[in-house]
């Protein structure tokens, strides 16, 4: 279904030490060349679809990274160039003193096609953001974009073309853009700049940018579509939920607040008091996930989008695939695995366990005393054991989990599920045999939902806090999935990474330094 139509590897070739040329020519799969190596003192290397390649074992010498500088245009600010008229990128790798010590020469291909699995998103008119990791095609298919918008709807597009990689190096654009008109970057910071200015001075109907990264260029792509300009963008981030967790992203897809609900709204919505909301409508109407070059995942409705994850109700995600033997465009429509947060109304009878097993509780550094007369409140039938091989949960505190004395260290070592409390209070206790045996928790005093709410999100500022001192990782106390978003959120917010990990009643967040 894909046609390549330039490819340009005789440029590419041009600009290569003869030596490194030949050998690169001499490889079978020489078409699928993806990038070059060149690294001061080492071999130089290849990397093509399939595999990784070492083309001599002469090392790369000083000579050979300047034969291929002079050969090519100037280094901008980002530390790029290219080669005129065609989409080859040359990235350079300085030393402290600014000498180049290392190049990578990537390949750029142009290719029809590519925008033929979200075609009729690209005819509504509405705001496209790409999302995908390096590599996966979004330059690729931005171009693309342009070229249809351009010649095939006879729209008045024009590229923002920071890098040079939509429409490559030189004055004259690549053909691969068709009649899209293209302005280019003087320096990467000053791109929400040349944003307005496209706006502004040239009355353009589609604006395409590639790469939306930092908070003025967010707030240049708002100005933009709320002028009732088409934008096609993209951006950092492989998912709805990565864009929703990074501060700076985030206005792309309205904003993210926290709210204080009145205790009258909080009980009509059935939720906390302190949420998540969006803040303002996004500036991208449909978000499109590259997960392969052939596959993709819509958000057709990104308002919607947000609203339902923040709610913990993920929307069914419509999956689009290039049959490979026919060339269409298969559609389903996915239910992604969630945490189930709604549980059924609690009832008189004593609970069990979610699998409909006993559960077998080892206490360690947990008040049984305690324990038993919660469990008493919520018709709870515990079985506590005194020997751990018996067990089927540890229960302990964060103190003792930390310190990791023997039978916690023995309870990891055969896969013993773990739970950990942050202090053995009466919520918690709650928290977890409400977790463990699906009992429905909405009817206990709101006050004490909101401590428990307040108790998770604390508990992740004191995480950052232990990591910004010294710690590699902490482990917070398991959570519903509701909870766990907003503490997922709380890491991003300080610049740290973090995952949830385990299974239910014992799923946590783990929040770890970058």
């Amino acid at each position: 279904m894909q046609k390549v139509i330039t490819d340009d590897l005789d440029a590419l070739m041009g600009i290569l030490p003869p030596s490194i040329r030949q050998k690169l020519q001499e490889q079978e799969d020489f078409k699928q060349l993806i990038e070059v190596i060149l690294d001061l003192g080492r071999p130089p290397e290849a990397r093509f679809l399939n595999r990784e390649v070492i083309l001599d074992q002469r090392e790369v010498t000083d000579e050979d990274i300047e034969y291929v500088i002079t050969r090519i245009g100037s280094f901008g600010d980002d530390n790029r160039a290219g080669i005129e008229r065609t989409l080859h990128r040359i990235s350079a790798i300085r030393n402290r003193k600014g000498r180049i010590v290392g190049l990578t020469l990537r390949v750029g291909r142009a290719v029809f096609g590519t925008i033929k699995i979200i075609e009729d998103l690209v005819e509504t008119g509405k705001s496209i953001l790409l999302l995908g990791r390096p590599g996966v095609g979004k330059t690729t298919m931005l171009r693309e974009v342009a070229r249809v918008l351009a010649d095939d709807f006879h729209k008045r597009v024009i590229i923002v073309d920071t890098s040079n990689e939509i429409a490559g190096d030189g004055d004259i654009p690549h053909p691969a853009i068709g009649h899209a008109r293209r302005m280019q970057v003087t320096t990467p910071n000053m791109q929400h700049a040349v944003m307005i200015e496209a706006v502004e001075n040239h009355m353009p109907e589609v604006i395409v940018i590639d790469e939306i990264g930092t908070q003025l260029e967010t707030q240049a792509a708002r100005t933009i579509a709320e002028r009732g300009v088409q934008l096609v963008a993209t951006a950092h981030g492989n998912t709805l939920e990565n864009l929703m967790m990074n501060p700076t992203l985030a206005d792309l897809i309205g904003g993210i607040q926290s709210v204080t609900l009145g205790d009258e709204e909080a009980k009509r919505r059935g939720t906390q008091k302190s949420i998540l909301e969006r803040m303002s409508a996004p500036t991208f109407d449909i978000l499109v996930e590259i997960q392969e070059r052939d596959t993709v995942a819509i958000h057709a409705d990104v308002a919607s989008a947000v609203d339902a994850i923040l709610l913990g109700e993920p929307q069914a995600l419509e999956v689009r695939q290039i049959d490979e033997n026919t060339g269409e465009v298969n559609i389903k429509h996915i239910q992604p695995e969630t945490d189930d947060t709604r549980r059924p109304v609690r009832s008189n009878k004593a609970a069990q366990p979610k699998n409909g097993t006993s559960a077998k509780l080892f206490l360690y550094g947990v008040n049984r005393v305690r324990m038993e007369e919660v469990a008493g409140e919520m018709g709870v039938n515990l079985d506590i054991v005194e020997d751990l091989r018996e067990a089927t949960l540890l229960v302990t505190s964060k103190k003792y989990y930390r310190q990791k004395p023997q039978k916690i260290r023995d309870a990891e070592s055969t896969n013993l599920p773990i739970y950990v409390l942050k202090g053995g209070t009466p919520v918690q206790i709650r928290q977890l045999l409400g977790s463990l045996f699906h009992i429905e928790q909405q009817n206990e005093p709101e006050e004490r939902r909101d401590e428990s709410f307040k108790s998770a999100l604390d508990d992740a500022n004191e995480a950052v806090q232990m990591i910004k001192k010294g710690e590699n990782t902490v482990e917070l106390s398991p959570q519903s999935a509701y909870i766990r978003r907003f503490q997922h959120l709380v890491a991003e917010r300080h610049g740290m990474y973090s995952q949830s990990t385990g299974k239910d009643p014992n799923r946590r967040v783990r929040i770890f330094r970058v």
